[in-house]
């Protein structure tokens, strides 16, 4: 079993949340890096990987976190991968994509145990604000490469859901899982 502190959504930029033990920090966007570093440190420096939300900045994350924005990484004997951002809901900001790019995307990405997400699968905990919708392409990612596991942020809720093998696990804020 690989425990893990899932981090996503988080508006301080300060890590707030305690210490403890770990074997990897994966944030799921909107969180700034230095929360994502701190907490690093207080749960003893394991390996962080991560995507950007929404909300975040451009650019590349400073050493010590692993961007896994369409690439696949091994861990503990998993295998991880990731998709940053939300769909495009206004005309300008970072990490955003029309369901048509979220699709072309996704289609190149190779399959996983674990996915990583800043959105939701399109219909699996959105809310009806036309800013928090899901992608269509990762209900496709599902339903072809069966992921053990896709965490994904964005609607600021900690929800779970089952689609045919899959745990779809929507975090806000932080929490510990065994994955």
């Amino acid at each position: 079993m690989v425990r893990a502190l899932i981090l996503a959504d988080i508006d301080s930029i300060r890590w707030e949340g305690g210490s403890g033990e770990v074997d990897l920090i994966l944030s799921l966007g909107d969180v700034s890096d230095c929360v994502i570093l701190s907490a690093a440190e207080s749960f003893g420096a394991p390996p962080a990987f991560a995507v950007r939300g929404n909300h975040d900045i451009a650019g590349d994350f400073p050493e010590g976190i692993s961007d896994l924005h369409m690439r696949t990484v091994e861990f503990l004997g998993l295998k991880f991968g990731g998709f940053c951002g939300s769909w495009r809901y206004k005309p300008k900001g970072f990490h955003m994509f029309d369901q048509d790019e979220a699709t072309d995307l996704l289609k190149t990405l190779p399959a996983t145990d674990v996915l990583i997400c800043h959105n939701s699968p399109r219909g699996i905990h959105d809310k009806l604000d036309d800013i928090h919708t899901g992608f269509d392409a990762l209900n496709c990612y599902i339903e072809k490469h069966k992921p053990k596991l896709l965490l994904h942020g964005h609607q600021h809720a900690n929800r779970e859901t089952v689609i045919g093998s899959t745990r779809v696990i929507g975090v806000y804020g932080q929490k510990v899982l065994e994955l």
